[in-house]
Order: C-alpha cells, then structure tokens, then sequence
C-alpha cells in the first residue's frame, strides 16, 4: 500500500497535477558530440541556443545567438537541442506554446582530457 502513495506522489509531482501551471520540463534531452577536432584540439567554448516549443513540446526554431569560439560547436549544440524533448508548459491546466527558451551548451576538458557538457537553460514564455 505504502509504495502505491509513492508512486501516486511521483506521478503528480512528475506531471504537475497538483498545480494547473508549470513550466516546460525536459524529459528526452541527448547531449552533444564533442567535435572530434575540438577535442583533438583540446579547444574548449560554449554556445547559447534559442529556440521555441511547440504545445506537444518539441523543439522548433532552434538558432545559434552566441558562441565562443564562433562556429566551432554550433552544429553539434543545434543537433542535440533539436533532439530534446520537454512535457509542454501548462498555464491553467492548458499546454500551451512557449518561445524564445535559451539553453547554454558548455564544451569542457577535464583533468583526464575526457571531454563534457553543461547545459544550463533560461525559459521566456509566450
């Protein structure tokens, strides 16, 4: 009986039942491949991506609005946030559209030179 509440609980708190009003939760979100020159190169940057969701919560219009260095890792931060794929925004229990979301890709080196991401996101809703 116990693990059944536990499992009711997740689920709300998963899918925003409790609350009519929540914002995009990513729930399929592939990283990058870090391009094989970059690391051969051990060159390291970040680039922001901006982009829009749908009412189902895919990815659309996804652009390049900063990168350092330029054009190094722009596709590849293209290709894995058009992969993403978010349970949409909900606004008094309606799924709703949300544009302009900014997520920040950071291509790093670490100690042992195995390369990784951080993404870190900024929502702008509609």
């Amino acid at each position: 009986m116990r693990r059944w509440w536990v499992c009711a609980l997740l689920f709300l708190g998963l899918f925003g039942c409790a609350s009519a009003s929540r914002p995009p939760i990513l729930t399929t979100g592939v990283g990058p491949v870090y391009p094989e020159i970059a690391r051969v190169r051990q060159i390291e940057g970040f680039v922001t991506v901006a982009y829009d969701l749908t009412v189902e919560g895919k990815v659309v219009n996804a652009r390049v609005i900063d990168a350092q260095p330029a054009q190094v890792f722009d596709s590849a931060a293209l290709e894995a946030v058009r992969k993403w794929q978010f349970l949409p925004m909900r606004r008094d229990g309606r799924a709703i559209a949300v544009s302009n979301q900014r997520s920040t890709l950071t291509f790093k080196h670490d100690e042992g030179s195995r390369q990784y991401v951080e993404q870190t996101g900024n929502n702008k809703t509609r």
